[in-house]
């Protein structure tokens, strides 16, 4: 059978292990077309192909229900579902999202694509399914980077315990995004080499059964393994053994590469379109190293995401014991940090923006409220940076600039990010988030200080009258182009860099109000508790008149970034806009 006429698992139940092995290389085929055309997550994808079809031959979805954990591996699910189409013709490659969707197929359960939620989220539907009388299959898909993260072994925790059907398969290729780090992986290395004969085993000392597959990307070991578990009525870990990128030489070479990526040339595996140009992450680490090589005692941190600081595999060996991976595991990473600091190293964590909001708590509780001088460095904290729906990047600023003691600060540029940084790891005061600009590594050429203990003092960057505006990080390049602008049409609007997003000059701004009648705030992050609602509180009962362009409390989905910047009005026409309108 094609795949382009399989619309559901009922077509592939009744197949042969030949037309099963034929199956997988068709869709194998379709992977590497798709992805080096569109890109997407490549290596895990490639290397589950055998484990979903096995699945989906064993269990009668979608009554029987499986959880992908991240959901970065359901390629193969999906073309399985009805959904083929979508990794057959160019024309329809952006029909489906890269994760599970309950939107578009019954058989996805959750929009996922945070990782270790797995296993917790069918707790529940195991739980509920009993509370019911049900009588069907609960099973968690989750690889082995993913159980570093707590919540993993919260549901693990609590799913040995149901005491009914449960089904857990761990998929282990010996890789998170990078290299696995944590004292499990020792034990899941054991369990691989003594072909899952060991007596040290996590997954027993639990409560669960255990069932070991060596040939994780082999279809008859896998139904075999699958049948033996199937209708199982007790907790159970079926612990295959995979390969990352398996059946594409480049990917499986190069595994940390290839675990998600911009499109490629199928015949050497070079991207297509190669960009050399340093950016923010690059120029972290250069910063970062500036300052060990001159002696500060730095450590720098990430959760499972090396390169998001610049950190590439030769880098972190160059760092040796002061690069710490924590794992997938960003709740570890803050309190971590808040531990270094205590001691007197000084912790920088570079973590994205949609992962950073995982560890509110532990940014709360252990570094806040304890006053340790932290450094998280956020990135893709922007419209302009992820664009799917588990991903968005412009949550941050209020979730964390509103702790107490936490100084949140917004560089406008390269040169501004590089002073806020040295800062940072200099004073021993305050816990401090740097909210990494968006966009390309560049300067304003703007009068740039080298020390920011003076907290909440805001800068005119360009004085004028009439209307302020007020634009946070990398928005203050548009604001001073949407004010060249104005200046043509015969305004002259003053420009403000505020460069704290915790806190107000209030100094500054009630020496605005006998020159102007309006301030403009803008700010590349969600409006509602944002800078920009801060400065309208201040004059709230002041006669001026005040506007904020900021970003929706929406969750949006592979959206067009330019599109929700023009209309949220974060653009140089969209301010020149607002601009105007405060004076019709």
């Amino acid at each position: 059978m094609e795949l382009k006429d399989i619309k559901s698992p009922d077509d592939i139940r009744n197949m042969s292990l030949e037309q099963l092995t034929d199956l997988a290389a068709q869709i194998r085929s379709a992977l590497l077309s798709k992805l080096s055309k569109h890109g997407g997550h490549i290596g895990p994808n490639l290397g589950m192909v055998e484990a979903i079809i096995a699945m989906h031959y064993v269990f009668d979805t979608p009554r029987d229900q499986i959880v992908f954990d991240v959901s970065h591996q359901s390629y193969t699910h999906k073309m399985l579902t009805g959904r083929a189409q979508a990794f057959i013709d160019e024309e329809h490659y952006d029909d489906v999202t890269g994760y599970t969707n309950p939107d578009e197929s019954p058989y996805d359960l959750f929009t996922i694509g945070h990782t270790s939620t797995s296993v917790s989220l069918a707790t529940g539907l195991a739980k509920a399914r009993d509370l019911k009388q049900g009588d069907w299959n609960v099973i968690a898909v989750i690889g082995d980077g993913s159980l570093s993260g707590g919540e993993a072994f919260e549901g693990l925790d609590n799913g040995a315990v149901l005491h009914s059907n449960f089904i857990v398969i761990v998929n282990d290729n010996d890789m998170s995004i990078a290299e696995n780090h944590g004292g499990l992986y020792a034990d899941l290395h054991l369990l691989r080499t003594t072909k899952g004969k060991a007596d040290n085993n996590y997954f027993r000392s639990l409560g669960y059964a255990y069932r070991f597959v060596e040939k994780g990307n082999d279809l008859e070991s896998l139904i075999r393994a699958f049948d033996d578990v199937k209708d199982y009525p007790n907790p159970v870990v079926v612990h295959i053994v995979t390969e990352k990128g398996h059946g594409y030489a480049p990917a499986v070479a190069d595994k940390e590469h290839f675990h998600w990526g911009m499109p490629f040339n199928i015949e050497t595996g070079q991207p297509i379109h190669a960009d050399d140009e340093p950016d923010f992450s690059d120029f972290t680490y250069d910063i970062l190293t500036d300052l060990k090589d001159k002696g500060s005692d730095i450590a720098v941190i990430t959760a499972g995401t090396p390169t998001v600081s610049g950190f590439t595999a030769d880098r972190r060996r160059l760092w040796g014991s002061r690069f710490i991976d924590v794992g997938i595991a960003e709740e570890q990473a803050a309190a971590m940090a808040s531990g270094l600091a205590k001691n007197g190293v000084r912790p920088f964590w570079g973590v994205y923006s949609s992962f950073v909001q995982r560890a509110y708590d532990q940014i709360s509780q252990d570094i806040a409220i304890n006053k340790s001088p932290v450094v998280i460095a956020v990135f893709g904290a922007s419209v302009f940076g992820m664009n799917d729906v588990t991903h968005l990047g412009w949550f941050d600023q209020s979730l964390l600039a509103n702790i107490p003691n936490v100084v949140m600060l917004a560089p406008a540029d390269k040169a501004e990010y590089e002073s806020m940084v040295k800062w940072a790891l200099s004073q021993t005061t305050y816990p401090v988030i740097i909210r990494v600009p968006g966009g390309p590594l560049k300067n304003l050429n703007i009068e740039v200080d080298e020390d920011y203990q003076d907290i909440n003092t805001y800068k005119v960057i360009r004085s004028g009258h009439d209307i302020a505006i007020i634009a946070a990080g990398h928005m203050l390049g548009t604001a001073l182009a949407a004010a060249d602008v104005l200046e043509k049409e015969g305004m002259r609007p003053t420009v403000i860099n505020p460069r704290y997003l915790s806190g107000i000059d209030e100094e500054l701004l009630s020496s605005l109000s006998p020159d102007h009648r309006a301030v403009l705030t803008v700010e590349d992050a969600l409006l509602d508790g944002g800078v920009g609602q801060k400065i309208a509180s201040f004059y709230a009962d002041r006669p001026m008149m005040v506007r904020n362009l900021g970003l929706p409390k929406v969750f949006l989905d592979r959206y067009d970034a330019h599109e929700v910047a023009m209309d949220a009005h974060l653009t140089v026409e969209g301010i020149v806009e607002q601009a105007r309108n405060v004076f019709k």
